[in-house]
Protein backbone atom coordinates (compact mmCIF):
# COMPACT_ATOMS: atom_id res chain seq x y z
CA UNK A 1 0.00 0.00 0.00
CA UNK A 2 2.78 2.42 0.77
CA UNK A 3 6.32 2.06 -0.08
CA UNK A 4 7.52 4.63 1.10
CA UNK A 5 11.39 3.01 1.64
CA UNK A 6 11.08 2.96 -2.09
CA UNK A 7 10.71 6.64 -2.50
CA UNK A 8 6.95 5.59 -3.78
CA UNK A 9 4.29 8.07 -3.46
CA UNK A 10 2.32 6.76 -6.64
CA UNK A 11 -1.49 6.87 -5.48
CA UNK A 12 -1.58 8.95 -2.33
CA UNK A 13 -3.61 11.97 -2.31
CA UNK A 14 -3.95 14.99 0.69
CA UNK A 15 -7.38 15.01 2.17
CA UNK A 16 -7.67 18.21 3.93
CA UNK A 17 -10.22 18.80 7.11
CA UNK A 18 -8.78 21.55 8.84
CA UNK A 19 -5.55 23.05 7.54
CA UNK A 20 -2.95 21.23 6.19
CA UNK A 21 -0.28 18.57 7.89
CA UNK A 22 2.68 18.90 5.72
CA UNK A 23 3.81 15.24 4.32
CA UNK A 24 7.25 14.66 2.92
CA UNK A 25 9.36 11.54 2.22
CA UNK A 26 12.62 11.95 4.11
CA UNK A 27 15.67 10.06 5.04
CA UNK A 28 15.51 9.29 8.99
CA UNK A 29 17.38 7.07 11.03
CA UNK A 30 19.34 5.35 7.47
CA UNK A 31 15.98 4.87 5.55
CA UNK A 32 13.38 6.87 3.34
CA UNK A 33 9.94 6.84 4.90
CA UNK A 34 6.95 9.32 5.36
CA UNK A 35 7.43 12.19 7.87
CA UNK A 36 3.93 14.39 8.64
CA UNK A 37 4.55 17.59 10.65
CA UNK A 38 1.18 19.28 11.86
CA UNK A 39 0.77 22.68 13.18
CA UNK A 40 -2.91 23.53 14.10
CA UNK A 41 -3.90 21.66 11.45
CA UNK A 42 -5.72 18.17 10.64
CA UNK A 43 -5.00 16.83 7.11
CA UNK A 44 -4.56 13.09 6.03
CA UNK A 45 -3.31 11.22 2.85
CA UNK A 46 -5.23 8.52 1.53
CA UNK A 47 -4.68 5.58 -1.56
CA UNK A 48 -7.38 3.96 -2.82
CA UNK A 49 -7.81 0.44 -3.55
CA UNK A 50 -9.61 -2.80 -4.12
CA UNK A 51 -8.62 -5.30 -1.97
CA UNK A 52 -10.16 -8.34 -0.66
CA UNK A 53 -10.27 -8.58 2.80
CA UNK A 54 -10.23 -12.26 2.90
CA UNK A 55 -7.33 -12.84 1.11
CA UNK A 56 -4.93 -9.89 2.63
CA UNK A 57 -6.18 -9.98 6.66
CA UNK A 58 -3.28 -8.24 8.18
CA UNK A 59 -2.11 -4.83 7.87
CA UNK A 60 1.59 -4.46 8.80
CA UNK A 61 3.69 -0.76 9.06
CA UNK A 62 6.13 0.61 11.37
CA UNK A 63 5.63 4.39 13.12
CA UNK A 64 7.77 6.16 15.24
CA UNK A 65 6.63 9.35 16.92
CA UNK A 66 9.26 13.01 17.81
CA UNK A 67 6.94 14.03 20.56
CA UNK A 68 3.07 13.64 21.76
CA UNK A 69 0.69 16.25 22.85
CA UNK A 70 -2.23 16.61 25.30
CA UNK A 71 -5.76 16.67 24.32
CA UNK A 72 -7.96 14.20 21.47
CA UNK A 73 -5.45 14.51 18.79
CA UNK A 74 -2.84 11.79 17.48
CA UNK A 75 0.11 11.96 16.18
CA UNK A 76 0.08 8.82 14.28
CA UNK A 77 -2.71 7.24 12.21
CA UNK A 78 -3.38 4.43 9.90
CA UNK A 79 -6.62 3.65 8.67
CA UNK A 80 -8.40 0.80 6.61
CA UNK A 81 -11.44 2.13 4.59
CA UNK A 82 -14.44 0.02 4.06
CA UNK A 83 -16.69 1.87 1.32
CA UNK A 84 -20.40 0.92 1.32
CA UNK A 85 -22.83 1.78 -1.58
CA UNK A 86 -24.08 4.15 1.28
CA UNK A 87 -21.60 6.97 1.88
CA UNK A 88 -22.88 6.66 5.57
CA UNK A 89 -22.23 2.85 5.58
CA UNK A 90 -19.06 3.22 5.18
CA UNK A 91 -16.65 2.27 7.60
CA UNK A 92 -12.82 2.58 9.12
CA UNK A 93 -10.80 1.36 11.46
CA UNK A 94 -8.08 4.22 12.61
CA UNK A 95 -5.26 2.67 14.19
CA UNK A 96 -3.78 5.35 16.34
CA UNK A 97 -0.72 5.81 19.11
CA UNK A 98 -3.17 6.98 21.44
CA UNK A 99 -2.22 9.62 23.89
CA UNK A 100 -4.30 8.80 26.80
CA UNK A 101 -6.16 5.57 25.73
CA UNK A 102 -4.75 2.59 26.69
CA UNK A 103 -3.08 0.25 24.48
CA UNK A 104 -5.61 -2.62 23.29
CA UNK A 105 -8.34 -0.40 23.81
CA UNK A 106 -10.72 0.98 21.20
CA UNK A 107 -13.31 3.90 21.13
CA UNK A 108 -15.62 5.23 18.69
CA UNK A 109 -14.37 7.94 16.68
CA UNK A 110 -15.42 11.37 17.86
CA UNK A 111 -17.05 12.47 14.47
CA UNK A 112 -17.97 9.30 12.70
CA UNK A 113 -20.38 6.77 13.98
CA UNK A 114 -18.89 4.20 11.71
CA UNK A 115 -15.48 4.67 12.40
CA UNK A 116 -13.64 3.30 15.76
CA UNK A 117 -10.21 3.86 17.09
CA UNK A 118 -7.92 1.14 18.12
CA UNK A 119 -4.95 2.04 20.53
CA UNK A 120 -1.93 0.09 19.38
CA UNK A 121 -0.18 2.08 21.35
CA UNK A 122 0.02 4.10 23.82
CA UNK A 123 2.00 7.42 25.75
CA UNK A 124 5.10 8.65 25.12
CA UNK A 125 7.89 6.23 26.91
CA UNK A 126 9.17 4.72 23.14
CA UNK A 127 8.95 7.81 21.52
CA UNK A 128 11.91 8.55 19.15
CA UNK A 129 12.24 4.39 18.56
CA UNK A 130 10.78 3.06 15.43
CA UNK A 131 7.82 0.41 16.03
CA UNK A 132 6.93 -2.09 14.01
CA UNK A 133 2.88 -3.01 14.39
CA UNK A 134 0.61 -5.80 12.63
CA UNK A 135 -3.25 -5.90 13.09
CA UNK A 136 -5.92 -8.70 12.30
CA UNK A 137 -7.71 -5.67 10.75
CA UNK A 138 -10.06 -8.77 9.55
CA UNK A 139 -10.63 -9.94 13.55
CA UNK A 140 -10.71 -6.53 14.36
CA UNK A 141 -13.76 -5.66 12.04
CA UNK A 142 -15.56 -9.09 13.12
CA UNK A 143 -15.44 -7.76 16.91
CA UNK A 144 -16.19 -4.08 15.91
CA UNK A 145 -18.68 -4.49 13.77
CA UNK A 146 -20.25 -7.80 14.46
CA UNK A 147 -19.54 -9.13 11.05
CA UNK A 148 -17.25 -10.23 8.16
CA UNK A 149 -15.38 -7.05 6.49
CA UNK A 150 -16.23 -6.67 3.04
CA UNK A 151 -13.38 -5.43 0.57
CA UNK A 152 -10.77 -2.49 1.56
CA UNK A 153 -11.24 0.32 -0.33
CA UNK A 154 -8.67 2.27 0.95
CA UNK A 155 -5.64 2.91 3.65
CA UNK A 156 -4.86 6.28 4.85
CA UNK A 157 -2.81 8.18 7.04
CA UNK A 158 -2.53 11.36 9.69
CA UNK A 159 -1.06 13.40 11.81
CA UNK A 160 -3.65 15.88 13.23
CA UNK A 161 -2.98 18.69 15.82
CA UNK A 162 -6.48 20.50 14.76
CA UNK A 163 -8.03 20.03 18.57
CA UNK A 164 -5.16 20.50 20.88
CA UNK A 165 -3.66 23.87 18.70
CA UNK A 166 0.30 22.19 19.31
CA UNK A 167 2.53 20.63 16.86
CA UNK A 168 3.49 17.35 16.01
CA UNK A 169 5.96 15.55 14.36
CA UNK A 170 5.92 11.41 13.10
CA UNK A 171 7.22 8.91 11.01
CA UNK A 172 5.33 6.50 8.75
CA UNK A 173 7.51 3.53 7.59
CA UNK A 174 5.81 1.17 5.05
CA UNK A 175 2.54 0.05 4.88
CA UNK A 176 1.69 -3.39 3.67
CA UNK A 177 -1.24 -5.88 3.48
CA UNK A 178 -0.53 -9.60 4.33
CA UNK A 179 -2.11 -13.14 3.97
CA UNK A 180 -2.25 -15.55 7.12
CA UNK A 181 0.52 -17.64 5.13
Amino acid sequence: MGAFSAGDMAGWQVKEFRGPTQYDLVRDQGRTVLRARSRAAASGLIREADVDSAKLPLLRWSWRIERTKQGDDYAVRVYVVFPSAFFRRTRAINHIWANRLPKGRHLPNAFSANAVMVAVESGDEVAGRWLNAERSFRQDYLKLFGEDPPSIGAAAVMTDTDNSGGEAMAFYGDISLASLD
